[in-house]
């Protein structure tokens, strides 16, 4: 692929007038960087304006499935752009939406899991039940229940009553304030000492399933949430998980859930639902609850956002859905999972600054320190400067802190994985010269 004409300009006018997450744009427009510009995709690989390939590796933050361009999900949202691209859900209906609600409730039992609420993203789905959860609260004569139950360090997205049950004091503690009031704890054991009150107190408890997420990748012991479950129902406490990162296939199975054989009161799904390709979210939630909002004005649930079931959005879960089923993704798993686990080994056994892999399924955390097992000082940004040592051997990603987030499209191969974890391996030999 030839170098775009017109690199210069969009660098430019990017400088000028972009905004980005999570950046510092002080040393984003300092002199001399250059920012890397992605043109082009194809499978598990990302390009970049000049034709130089990189490997995805943390899945576009943790959105792409099936590989950029996968030829199901491009027909059907072509075909659906032939069709209309959007229309309104307030008070109007539409086909791709209503069949990708059935596809997703059909993942659990009957009578569990029934209602499908739509927004935008991981962020706003979290929002959706949160919310559900207090006026359910109010519509049932339990207006006491007004507090939240969330774990240290958790993250469930940047809206503000999600961003109140973040744990992330450089994220969030500024605006937790202005959220709902939150009890936290640090395991699930921990619930056993809550005072009656507390827990009479809560509406609902907020995890991710299995590992969390934007905590350095830290996975939760096994059985801790069927425990949680099980202190929810004795305690009358809505259980929501939050599987924006956990969701379709990242774990090994369709939700991370269904390894510990739990049906929450809330889902909230998001990131991968489209298989990386549009933002679409939605809220599963339970007959029982959605019962509390019929009979009058008064008890409608009024909220919701412009693009709510967008149909180009819809199509592509669809197709994704399509790519799961025809093409056994699951079913083919384990050899990758065990591709990266090798490949971290290898990794952890060659340099002492590695001082921890997590691992949960295609997710990975490498954690990096002094051979002290002490932390890096923060100015170091060790995680920052092998994530950029890793591009000039083909491999992107980005750190949380030290720790290095390696999450492989599912559709990687095992060798491409192993690739992937050598090209780590040889940025963080390359950076440990410093």
């Amino acid at each position: 692929m030839d170098r775009d004409e017109n690199i210069g300009p969009w660098s430019e006018w990017d400088r000028l007038h972009c905004w980005h997450p999570f950046t510092q744009h002080a040393e984003w427009e300092a002199a001399g960087h250059e920012p890397l510009v992605l043109v082009g995709g194809e499978g598990a690989w990302l390009i970049d304006a000049d034709g130089r390939r990189y490997f995805d590796g943390n899945s576009t933050i943790w959105t792409n499935l099936h590989g950029h361009r996968h030829p199901v999900i491009d027909a059907a949202v072509k075909a659906q752009v032939d069709r209309v691209a959007h229309t309104s859900f307030l008070g109007y209906a539409n086909p791709r939406a209503a069949e990708l609600a059935k596809r997703l409730v059909d993942f659990f039992p009957p009578g569990k899991l029934e209602r499908v609420f739509f927004s935008d993203d991981g962020s706003t789905a979290v929002e959706v039940a949160v919310k559900m959860a207090i006026q359910y609260r109010q519509q049932c004569g339990q207006e006491q229940r007004t507090g939240f139950l969330a774990f240290e360090n958790a993250y469930h997205g940047d809206t503000m009553g999600a961003a109140s049950l973040g744990g992330v004091r450089r994220f969030f503690e500024r605006f937790q304030r202005f959220g709902f009031p939150v009890t936290r704890v640090a395991s699930v054991e921990e619930l056993g000492a809550l005072p009656k009150e507390t827990a009479a107190s809560l509406a609902a408890v907020v995890i991710e399933p299995l590992i969390q997420g934007v905590n350095e990748m830290r996975p939760w012991p096994s059985g801790c949430l069927a425990e949680l479950r099980s202190w929810c129902d004795t305690n009358d406490v809505h259980l929501i998980l939050d599987e924006v990162m956990t969701g379709f296939g990242r774990t090994g199975t369709m939700f991370a859930c269904q390894q510990e054989e739990v049906v929450p009161d809330f889902l909230c799904l998001a990131k991968g639902l489209t298989g990386g390709y549009l933002p679409l979210a939605a809220t599963l939630t339970t007959p029982q609850i959605f019962q509390a909002f019929l009979g009058g004005a008064e008890r409608t649930f009024y909220y919701g956002h412009s693009y709510t079931a967008n149909q180009l959005g819809c199509a592509a879960a669809l197709g994704s859905l399509d790519v799961f089923r025809d093409e056994r993704v699951l079913e083919g798993l384990p050899p990758k999972m065990e591709a990266l686990r090798s490949g971290l080994a290898d990794l952890a056994l060659a340099h002492e600054s590695v001082y921890e892999v997590r691992q949960c399924g295609m997710i990975a955390g490498i954690e990096l320190r002094r051979p002290t097992a002490e932390r890096f000082p923060e100015e170091v940004r060790r995680g920052e400067k092998v994530c950029l040592a890793a591009r000039e051997f083909g491999l992107l990603t980005r750190p949380i802190r030290d720790t290095i987030v390696l999450m492989p499209p599912l559709c990687s191969s095992p060798e491409e994985i192993g690739e992937a974890c050598k090209a780590l391996r040889m940025a963080v030999e390359t950076t440990s010269r410093d």
